[in-house]
């Protein structure tokens, strides 16, 4: 295909030896996630949202390198052992001590979850009134707002490092809040967690 479209020289110049896969699709379940810790290759899995205007929206869920370390082996072995006692896990474990996902929030919570624990050994701990996402230290906390149909995002970032957006995000530095985080962050829609991303992304960067 690559010699057809772009020519004999094109698919010379590619190493073949190590292909990368990108398996893209509507959404992804916990033995998806956990089958792609077991093979050799590379494979990405990319979740796809159509946002408002038709817009395509892609949120990576999933990826490994193809030669894994001590770190990912440990990272499998840990999986392998919940695949035996848990097989339909969902990938986001649901907030126990928080009580049940309001079913309003149910989609754009899953989504929120698996961007919240792509960067590692992420430790998910709910507690009576919100959920804790954190690695060393706590990077993030989700508050759901049921009435308002909304989920409030407490990120351990610094305001004065974001352009602030009314009714998006808000500096809590000085306010009274249940969760960890100087930054609010309100999801109402699957467009939030595009815009969302980057600051998440910064968050546990810098954690």
């Amino acid at each position: 295909m690559v010699r057809k479209v772009l020519g004999a020289e094109a698919a010379e110049s590619i190493d073949w030896r190590r292909p990368r896969t990108a398996c893209i699709a509507a959404g992804f379940s916990h033995l998806d996630r956990v089958a792609v810790q077991w093979l050799a290759e590379r494979i990405d899995l990319v979740r796809y949202r159509v946002l408002d205007g038709g817009l395509p929206g892609l949120l990576l869920v999933d990826s490994l390198p193809s030669s894994p370390n001590a770190t990912s082996s440990r990272r499998r072995q840990e999986r392998d052992a919940v695949v035996g006692s848990a097989p339909t896990a969902p990938a986001s474990p649901p907030p126990a001590g928080a009580g049940p996902v309001p079913e309003c929030l149910q989609d754009l919570y899953e989504e929120l979850g698996d961007a919240l624990t792509v960067w590692g050994e992420v430790e998910v701990a709910p507690l009576r009134h919100y959920i804790i996402y954190r690695l060393l230290v706590n990077v993030a906390s989700v508050i759901f707002r049921p009435k308002h149909e909304a989920i409030l995002v407490y990120l351990k970032l610094d305001p004065d490092s974001v352009e602030l957006e009314k009714g998006f995000t808000r500096d809590m530095r000085g306010i009274g809040h249940l969760g960890t985080g100087d930054l609010e962050v309100r999801l109402v829609s699957a467009a939030d967690l595009e815009r969302v991303a980057p600051l998440i992304r910064q968050a546990f960067e810098a954690a």
